[in-house]
């Protein structure tokens, strides 16, 4: 994991969470930061837009996704592959 990414991570779902970048930490479930179904949509676009690329993701399975969204660390990670695939 990048720490760029982890960063940029960090920002995009703090913003969705309406908290401080500070309070994000890789360990965080989505839902212990407060981001809503619909939020992790927005998230999801929002990781898309920052980083150029396509989230494998399924907002109607979530579970049957390629796109892990366990944890904020696992998003981390999953976007890191994903942009070092598209290079």
């Amino acid at each position: 994991m990048t720490q760029e990414t982890r960063a940029r991570v960090h920002a995009i779902l703090a913003e969705q969470a309406m908290i401080d970048p500070s309070e994000v930490t890789d360990a965080a479930t989505l839902e212990e930061l407060g981001i809503d179904s619909m939020g992790v949509v927005e998230a999801i676009f929002a990781i898309e837009e920052g980083f150029d690329i396509t989230v494998p993701f399924n907002a109607n399975a979530p579970e049957k996704s390629e796109f892990d969204i366990s944890n904020v660390g696992a998003i981390v990670a999953a976007v890191d592959r994903l942009v070092a695939e598209q290079q």
